[in-house]
């Protein structure tokens, strides 16, 4: 079996406790497992120049390879192209997103510097698999230094329609570069159908062809075997007995504008408005780390929020009870998923996700015998295999209200019923699963990602390179 050489902008560090229990880590775990493998990208870590000697160590099978980042690079290629222009539009906002020359010249710079670091620690069998939207032309910059491996990309985020990416400039350099790409891999078909038809618009009918829908998932068992071990932990024991019984809501996402935070917050409090039955037996806690908080536009999102939520407990309060709990420092992920195991409510509302799997971390932890109900944007690639979730369009505060209110009068039996579907469809499709299917995509073993019920779609077999 080839070695997987996986490719990412962050690379954990492999001398912390954990480093590889994070979120790629996690859904990479078996291939890493079984087989050699490189995980080659950013330190994370800056210096007064990029890094073009990796920094090489290995834990069991692994090899890690990581560069530092020059101070400029950091600035204008992360900071700048990647999360300033890139990530507002692939989530839809183009009126969010800020263009500078600097920031694509940057962004080709550190593409190429990658490229250039990785090339002399590649084998001639190698697979290569590219994870997400930093690194889009590096596929490029590798066949432009000889590489004839098979190379796969995964886009962790979604994919917008056309005439919303060509909004970015550069946009029709990025999506040459795609021609590069033996796989493409997209959350969902929808991602799927908007990127091919930007890359056909743009003569790019080949790489159209290469493709898919590749839903991601989770360690289903690991984590509901992790909620129900942490249901007695000493903070999850006093959330509960600090709800004095009341039902728990609960929402868990970074601070960013594409979370739809302020509209989650409105809609709580229409809930509590509409809805008085309800005041005094639900308690909504929003964990809400702070995300780029040297961003104006962050530092903006987090004062919306704070006042939103100050001014729900000024008018809802009462002396032994506050509407909305809002912590903005992280939670381990443990203590969250004992939270989320006696939750009444998950709230997942983005403006637009690629998938988000906090919805589907929500429905492993849940208690078989009395789960919450999961109310879920529509505009989460989730929502497309979360059929037992209560949709809602993040924009209308008065349709999560309206669900939240559905939600706490539903009845055990429809609860069960609901989580039995999402749950069935959560342990099948697994991370373990996603990585199998797109694994044998890129590497010629199957024609087809087997995908039927996750929603996953045909990919044609790899272009044969000459060996290196």
């Amino acid at each position: 079996m080839s070695r997987l050489v996986i490719v990412a902008n962050r690379v954990p560090d492999p001398k912390e406790t954990g480093a590889v229990a994070g979120g790629l880590a996690v859904a990479l775990k078996d291939a890493l497992a079984k087989r050699d493998a490189l995980w080659f990208g950013w330190s994370g870590k800056t210096a007064a120049e990029t890094g073009t000697t990796p920094q090489e160590a290995k834990v069991g099978q692994t090899a890690y390879a990581r560069i530092d980042l020059g101070h400029d690079d950091y600035r204008h290629y992360y900071q700048g192209f990647s999360n300033a222009a890139l990530w507002p539009v692939l989530h839809y906002r183009l009126g969010v997103a800020r263009f500078d020359r600097l920031d694509w010249f940057a962004y080709q710079r550190v593409n190429a510097a990658f490229a250039a670091a990785l090339v002399p620690l590649l084998r001639p069998d190698d697979t290569i698999w590219i994870h997400d939207f930093h690194l889009f032309l590096l596929a490029k910059e590798l066949r432009a230094l000889g590489c004839k491996q098979r190379i796969g990309f995964f886009l962790h985020v979604p994919f917008p329609p056309r005439a919303v990416f060509t909004g970015l400039p550069h946009a029709h350099d990025v999506l040459a570069a795609m021609d590069s790409i033996d796989a493409i891999g997209v959350q969902t078909e929808d991602d799927a159908e908007n990127l091919r038809g930007a890359l056909i618009s743009h003569g790019h009918a080949g790489a159209a062809l290469r493709v898919g829908g590749f839903p991601i998932g989770i360690d289903a068992a690991g984590f509901a075997n992790l909620a129900a071990r942490l249901a007695t932990q000493k903070e999850v024991t006093r959330l509960r007995d600090s709800l004095a019984g009341r039902s728990l809501a609960i929402g868990v996402d970074r601070l960013d504008y594409t979370k739809g935070l302020p509209q989650r917050i409105a809609g709580f409090g229409a809930l509590l408005s509409r809805f008085p039955k309800h005041r005094g037996k639900i308690t909504f806690l929003q964990v809400a780390p702070v995300s780029r908080g040297d961003v104006a536009q962050y530092r903006a999102l987090r004062r919306e929020l704070d006042e939103s939520v100050g001014r729900i407990n000024g008018q809802m309060a009462e002396p032994d009870w506050a509407p909305i709990r809002y912590i903005t420092r992280a939670v381990a992920r443990p203590t969250l998923a004992g939270f989320m195991r006696m939750a009444r409510i998950g709230i997942v509302t983005p403006l637009r996700d690629g998938m988000n799997l906090v919805a589907k971390e929500f429905v492993a932890a849940q208690d078989q015998a009395d789960p919450g109900v999961l109310v879920l944007s529509r505009f989460a690639g989730a929502a497309l295999e979360l059929d037992g979730a209560l949709l809602v369009n993040p924009l209308d505060p008065d349709d999560i209200a309206e669900a939240l209110d559905v939600a706490m009068d539903m009845p055990a039996d429809e609860r069960l019923d609901r989580w039995t579907r999402m749950a069935a469809t959560v342990r099948t499709n697994t991370a373990s699963v996603w990585c199998r299917r797109f694994l044998a995509a890129l590497e010629g073993e199957e024609e087809v990602a087997e995908a039927g019920r996750t929603g996953g779609t045909r990919v044609p077999r790899p272009r044969k390179r000459k060996a290196a």
